[in-house]
């Protein structure tokens, strides 16, 4: 297939961000004579598709491939989409220019319920059926991965298949079971019966819940058990424009043991596994040297978890001195700030810190598992703005199980005194420029956590609560903001639902959804309407608590967690009882090691 690049341009004088279209950034690669190709997409556009590190990694790790061209495609926004139809363009691989219903392979991450309508939009745009039923001979292989394929039932019927797990190495093995097979001669029904042998790999064709059984085998996640077999992109892709996290990103740690019981990627991406301190300021200097990033990030759920994480940043710290380099660490915990933390991340830039509390009361904390105190955050918010920091981010959720009111007005009180302690280590000159942001975001339950049974608390007492909290906030130095309450209830109806949402997703698509995590895009009637006509209830499906019996959408995909652990650590939840982080404090029984065959990479070390 030819470029459409001709068809293309015209239309770039007419739209917003004609950058987003263009090709030939900096560290791109693609060789336009490799016979097998593969269009890796993210469902939104350019500039927050390009902050995603799986997108990075994965294109590394498949242009090195021999004769596979692996290209990247984003979702045009509305002004070019809309340009698009008009002139019957389609859409298009940034580096080929070709259109990605000619490719052999299209790759869709699933970053986030809300973007599923972008799915579809991508589909559609392509020229590539919605079902994959619908889809004949010669029609791109449509394969979907990332965090939300842990429950993937909303959109299975639009994916041939879908990933569970790492992708590391598992797209390799996709792209060499494809080759092989198209080699063959293969249909493409032996296409996918291939596919659904590999490890990881979930074929919604075959593997439909209704016909799963008690001895059916699950699909079980795909692990990578060592990080540092596959380096790091150190050649990224530079934007031509600004992006959403302009800066090298490196990821120093996989997996988190803490075991927040809401949090569904500290649950799924289980065991704990960490890049070598080598391995990490090797990479670290070389993706700055090759992209003249003046900014690195070392990024992971809980990056100051890291065992070597003050060796790291005294490394770099010599390596980068004098350059204006700095180097942030994102994803705090509250515990694992240390004065050396705050000395070491001080000779940069202070860009701001970021801390998760979640819960206004030790009770709530405790229901959580959020192993932090009040006084932790105090000591280190005293260490922080010692240190020179003048601005701090806390996050909080509204809606966690067991809430009370009385647990909303701590978020107010604990917020004025996190402010007062900032104010008392502040020279007095300065204390007019320290900020405290708190972010509150609503409780989602989400899969293959211990609240997966919990119901979502319903619109009304959303907003009830929101406006409790509201007044019981600090009148200055405080920037408060959360999350839109009917866009959390959409998300929690999508975390959750099975296959039979699948024509919701549609029919809000067809009504013009699209960009819904974008909050001035988003339009709940749409979505209201969609429902109604597929005789679906929204409500039964977020804010309904579920039987702890009741068969689950998920339940024939293995994260590796064992349900009897889920279902001990929802008891200790309700009877605020606290779990150890079993990489400090021994084995938990959550399954996954035994699970995967596989051992905690690092928990020796971090014991010791």
């Amino acid at each position: 297939m030819s470029s459409v690049w001709s068809r293309v341009e015209p239309l770039l004088a007419h739209v917003e961000r004609p950058t987003r279209y263009l090709d030939s950034e900096w560290g791109t690669r693609f060789d336009h004579d490799a016979p097998y190709r593969v269009a890796l997409v993210y469902p939104d556009v350019y500039e927050v598709g390009m902050a995603n590190q799986a997108l990075q990694i994965l294109y590394s790790i498949l242009n090195v491939v021999p004769d596979v061209a692996c290209d990247r495609a984003f979702v045009p926004w509305k002004d070019m989409a809309d340009a698009m139809r008009a002139e019957a363009v389609p859409l298009f691989g940034l580096e080929s220019c070709e259109p990605l219903g000619s490719f052999d392979l299209v790759g869709i991450t699933l970053p986030y319920e809300l973007t599923y309508t972008n799915v579809l939009e991508t589909l559609d745009l392509s020229g590539i059926p919605l079902c994959a039923a619908d889809r004949g001979e010669g029609t791109p292989l449509v394969i979907g991965g990332g965090p939300c394929a842990y429950n993937p039932e909303p959109v299975a019927p639009f994916f041939d298949a879908i990933l569970i797990g790492d992708g590391e190495d598992a797209v390799l093995e996709i792209v060499a079971a494809h080759r092989a097979a198209m080699a063959a001669g293969a249909t493409r029904a032996e296409v996918v019966a291939a596919l659904a042998r590999i490890e990881g790999v979930y074929v919604p064709a075959i593997h439909t819940p209704s016909a799963m059984v008690a001895a059916a085998p699950l699909v079980r996640k795909r692990v990578v058990a060592d990080l540092d077999a596959h380096r790091s992109p150190v050649c990224p892709v530079v934007p031509y424009m600004d992006v959403v996290h302009d800066r090298v990103a490196l990821e120093v740690l996989r997996g988190c043991a803490r075991g927040c019981r809401f949090c569904q990627a500290g649950m799924v991406y289980r065991p704990v596994r960490e890049r070598r301190a080598d391995s990490i300021v090797r990479d670290a200097v070389a993706a700055l040297t090759c992209t003249g990033y003046e900014e690195v990030s070392l990024t992971s759920l809980s990056t100051a978890d890291h065992s070597e994480l003050p060796d790291v940043l005294r490394r770099l710290s010599r390596r980068l001195e004098s350059t204006g380099i700095s180097v942030s660490v994102p994803s705090l915990r509250v515990d694992s700030f240390s004065p050396e933390l705050a000395r070491l991340l001080s000779g940069g830039r202070k860009t701001g810190l970021t801390f998760a509390p979640e819960a206004g009361t030790q009770r709530l904390r405790d229901v959580i598992n959020k192993n932090v105190t009040q006084e932790q955050l105090l000591a280190t918010t005293e260490k922080a703005f010692s240190a020179g920091w003048r601005r701090v981010k806390l996050y909080f959720m509204l809606g966690l199980p067991t809430e009370t009111d009385e647990d909303i007005a701590g978020i107010g009180s604990l917020v004025a005194r996190v402010l007062g302690v900032a104010r008392g280590v502040t020279p007095p000159g300065e204390r007019g420029s320290i900020r405290v942001g708190v972010s509150v975001s609503t409780f989602v339950p989400k899969a293959h956590t211990p609240f997966q049974w919990e119901a979502q608390i319903p619109l009304e007492e959303v907003r009830r609560r929101q406006s409790s909290l509201r007044a019981s906030m600090p009148r200055k130095g405080v920037e408060l903001s959360w999350h839109d309450p009917e866009v959390s209830f959409l998300e929690g109806v999508l975390a959750r639902g099975g296959r039979d949402v699948a024509p919701v997703i549609e029919g809000a698509w067809r009504r013009g959804a699209r960009f819904d995590a974008w909050t001035d895009e988003f339009r709940l009637d749409r979505w209201s309407e969609a429902f109604e006509e597929a005789g679906v209830d929204g409500a039964s499906i977020a804010n309904r608590e579920r039987d702890t019996a009741e068969p689950l959408p998920w339940d024939h995909l293995s994260a590796g967690l064992s349900k009897p652990y889920l279902l001990i650590e929802r008891s200790r939840a309700l009877a605020a009882q606290t779990t150890p982080d079993c990489t400090f404090d021994g084995c938990t029984g959550c399954g996954v090691c035994g699970a995967l065959g596989i051992d905690n990479v690092i928990a020796g070390d971090r014991r010791a």
